[in-house]
């Protein structure tokens, strides 16, 4: 809406009219002008929205969009992907063989306590963005999970299409 209005109201600059309707003493200039700032119109309005508090109903939190579902997967995802190539490296066993020799007690438990860690904070009412400062910010660790979930499909799948593990 608003990129709608400025680009309206620029293109009913005197610059833009002059250049459609022919004249072309230093249109060029005007039409892209350096110092240009966009003018919103009167009756826009901005909303600030506050992420410091954040709803501790249990329907609200697991919502497609809430803030625990991707946030807990990321993180489990980045403990599982530096685990699994750990074990490969130390072991020589690929994700599948590892899994199938004893990892699900390790998934699960690491699971339930990353789960409930991450949880824990959720439903005292602290969002992860009030506490983030510094490097590691929330978006870090959001972007650092979704990696590590694209990685570790991509190291269990091509472990599978190869036949055996990576290294």
């Amino acid at each position: 809406m608003t990129t709608s209005a400025t680009m309206q109201s620029y293109l009913a600059t005197p610059a833009v009219t002059r250049l459609a309707t022919g004249s072309r003493s230093r249109a060029v200039n005007q039409f892209l002008p350096s110092t240009y700032v966009p003018r919103l119109p009167r009756n826009a309005t901005v909303r600030v929205r506050s992420m410091a508090k954040v709803s501790t109903k249990f329907s609200d939190m697991f919502a497609f969009s809430g803030p625990a579902p991707e946030r807990i997967n990321g993180r489990l995802a980045m403990v599982g992907f530096v685990a699994a190539m750990a074990v490969e490296l130390y072991r020589g066993q690929d994700v599948f063989a590892q899994i199938s020799n004893g990892g699900i007690p390790w998934f699960l438990g690491t699971t339930v306590v990353l789960s409930l860690a991450s949880l824990i904070p959720l439903f005292k009412g602290v969002s992860v963005e009030s506490k983030s400062e510094g490097f590691m910010t929330s978006d870090a660790e959001m972007w650092n999970g979704r990696f590590a979930m694209l990685g570790l499909v991509a190291l269990a799948f091509t472990e599978y299409m190869k036949g055996g593990t990576l290294v």
